[in-house]
């Protein structure tokens, strides 16, 4: 761990009411996926966000309680695909507690430098992890963009978010101004 931000903050927002705050937080859905040599893991993430375009750096948090963060605290690089409303069911195959997901072997490949992918996602992003920073109960993961699946800019796609406990399509019609 390159830094450690668990001290103790005394008292604050109760996390019910923390976790009410964000329940009306728009948040892009994407899919990370990992392998360290004991099979790939993969979970859904809403923490996914740009921080540097020179260098391109991207963070992420995983939650202690995620089944698939021994794997990524242990990782060198991960894949972290961003999804379009028509990959939900891949978004729920990531969120979803005691299934294999990669039971389905006709979802997912293998690039050339060993990471797993799923082809069919809007976008992804192949980076090689560059810092861990442990908040809380979580970690954040900061990583270095090496390779990338880019959507065709004709594509209008709608992409999935995650928005009052529920999955959505940020559609045209939802559009302001």
């Amino acid at each position: 761990m390159d830094t450690d931000l668990g001290a103790d903050f005394g008292a604050g927002l109760s996390a019910d009411d923390f976790k009410l705050a964000f329940r009306n937080h728009a948040a892009g859905v994407a899919v990370i996926t990992a392998d360290v040599g004991d099979g790939p893991v993969a979970m859904t993430a809403t923490s996914v966000f740009s921080v540097s375009a020179e260098p391109p750096l991207l963070v992420f948090s995983i939650s202690d309680m995620s089944s698939s963060t021994p794997t990524i605290e242990q990782a060198k690089t991960v894949v972290v695909h961003l999804l379009e409303a028509e990959q939900y069911p891949l978004a729920k195959l990531g969120a979803t507690h005691g299934v294999d997901r990669f039971a389905d072997t006709t979802q997912w490949t293998r690039l050339p430098t060993g990471e797993v992918v799923f082809p069919a996602a809007h976008a992804w992003i192949r980076g090689e992890i560059v810092q861990r920073t442990r908040a809380g109960q979580s970690i954040l993961v900061t990583v270095h963009a090496l390779e990338a699946k880019l959507p065709d800019p004709a594509d209008a796609a709608a992409p999935l978010v995650y928005y009052n406990r529920q999955w959505h399509a940020l559609t045209e019609q939802s559009r302001l101004g």
